[in-house]
């Protein structure tokens, strides 16, 4: 019996060039890190864990389990694809090999534009944890008022931001030192105030102890498919980032393992975590609406920053800095997709060439971090000065943008390997089935979320004749892409001929 042969394609290669990126300088252990960092534990539960109980009460441990399944699903489907054709531009390189430079593009836009969003979103929060450090530090309550200022918010903003591209300029190999500082100690804050939660509720000094059952982890039991859907799209925005560890894959040790292996420990590190804060957050609080229940409207802006004096005493004031340093690590390290993603677009002529200029000294996207910079900078400024209400409502539709590239990712995948798919167990369950699921029930969501946020009470509760403003924004981006595809195509049509990267497939050999 022959062992079967998997040609990359047609021409025994992959088709694809290196850029000039540094290339063994992250290992397994560097790429989960980052790829937590990139997530934020720390901040996304503090911001997120308040309005999902809102939607699903205790069963936020079953919510919490189902966004993790179309995750790691999709994750497996990345790792596929990675294997095969490792590249900086992971959605946008993948998508256009499977599906043509169209949908490909798109699918880059939708990683660009999401990352830039909740770049500013994650420098607002890292200034409002900054004050509130200070007020904090300086025992004056008025200091945190500072961050309501708005010129003065803005400027302390443009400085995180410019802090975080100076380290992002400077290479894989300074990001990885920054952020096994900052990872670590948010990883051991959060620690420390679940076990100091689950200690009140044995002593009997909880605000509302409550006693975990079997019945929280069982998504069948939340009241409608309505608050299902708007729970699990809570869970697969916190979920959200571990596809960082794929746009290094150039830059690690091992490209064609390391970076998939990684992007799956991460997701699974992740779910750990959420599963034992949330459910540590839930027995010291229960859910109720008043005083500090998880689920007080009052408390949904940071449940950590209510929570954190009941639990952890006089300590407290390490949540605060575990979240500024979860946010000021995440800012950084989110920088990496979209300066990648951006490289790898100007690298193969789907945007200006001048996107993919390589830093000499530091081997880094130079010229796409700072633009990544620059647009998350400007983007802050403009819905920030506008309506406060925008900016936040831009950040609830980035569901939509985040279930568009990953749903349509998967289903790359799908296409790809669709030859050597019914070959053998692994291929099947692997390159088919896991991303098939997983891109199907993004796609599921990301329909379902835009008809819903047509609702004017959808987010803010903000409308523009009568259509909610998370809808309008959230299709907005995607049809800025859509021009901005067009004019790229007209500037540089030879990426969309696909002369430069041409649509292919596997080829199975028996």
């Amino acid at each position: 019996m022959t062992t079967p042969k998997i040609v990359k394609n047609a021409t025994g290669d992959h088709g694809l060039s290196e850029k000039g990126l540094k290339a063994g300088s992250v290992g397994l252990i560097g790429a989960v890190v980052i790829g937590i960092s990139c997530i934020a534990p720390a901040y996304t539960l503090t911001a997120a864990l308040g309005p999902t109980v809102s939607e699903v009460g205790v069963h936020l441990p079953a919510i919490f389990l189902v966004g993790f399944i179309p995750m790691l699903l999709v994750a497996l489907g990345y790792r596929e694809l990675n294997n095969a054709m490792p590249d900086a531009g992971t959605s946008f390189t993948w998508v256009t090999r499977a599906f043509g430079p169209w949908l490909g593009w798109m699918g880059g836009w939708g990683l660009i534009a999401a990352t830039i969003i909740v770049l500013s979103n994650l420098a607002a929060v890292a200034v409002d944890f900054f004050y509130l450090m200070l007020a904090q530090i300086f025992s004056n309550p008025s200091l945190a008022d500072l961050t309501r200022v708005l010129p003065l918010n803005i400027a302390t903003t443009l400085v995180f931001i410019a802090g975080a591209c100076w380290i992002s300029y400077r290479g894989m190999e300074t990001t990885k030192a920054f952020q096994y500082i900052l990872v670590a100690f948010q990883l051991l804050v959060l620690g420390w105030f679940a076990i100091a939660a689950f200690a009140h509720v044995a002593n009997g000094t909880a605000f509302d102890a409550t006693v975990i059952s079997a019945d929280w982890f069982n998504p069948f039991a939340v009241g409608s498919f309505s608050q299902f859907a708007a729970g699990v799209s809570l869970s697969i925005f916190i979920f959200w980032g571990w596809d960082v560890t794929l746009t290094m894959n150039e830059e690690t040790k091992n490209p064609e393992k390391t970076p998939g292996r990684a992007a799956t420990v991460t997701v699974v590190v992740i779910v750990i975590i959420y599963m034992v804060v949330s459910l540590a957050t839930l027995s010291f609080a229960g859910i109720g609406t008043t005083g500090l229940g998880a689920g007080n409207p009052e408390n949904q802006g940071s449940i950590f920053a209510v929570l954190a004096g009941p639990v952890m005493g006089p300590f407290a004031i390490l949540m605060s800095l575990a979240i500024l340093s979860s946010s000021a690590a995440s800012l950084q390290s989110t920088f990496v997709s979209p300066a990648r993603t951006l490289l790898s677009m100007g690298h193969y002529k789907a945007l200006p060439g001048s996107f993919s200029k390589i830093s000499p000294t530091h081997k880094s996207p130079s010229y796409a971090t700072i633009a990544a910079a620059i647009a998350a900078a400007g983007f802050y400024i403009i819905t920030r000065t506008l309506s406060e209400n925008a900016l936040w409502d831009t950040i609830t539709a980035l569901g939509m943008m985040i279930c568009f590239y990953y749903g349509v990712t998967a289903l790359a995948c799908v296409w790809y390997f669709r030859a050597e798919a019914f070959h053998g167990v692994r291929n099947f369950l692997f390159k088919w089935l896991a991303p098939l699921i997983g891109g199907v029930i993004l796609l599921v969501m990301f329909f379902k979320t835009a008809y819903d946020s047509m609702d004017p009470s959808y987010g803010s509760g903000s409308n523009i004749g009568g259509l909610g403003l998370v809808f309008i924004l959230g299709i907005g981006v995607i049809l800025l892409g859509a021009v901005l595809m067009l004019i790229m195509n007209w500037r540089h049509p030879e990426f969309f001929r696909g002369q430069v990267l041409s649509r292919t497939s596997q080829v199975y050999n028996p």
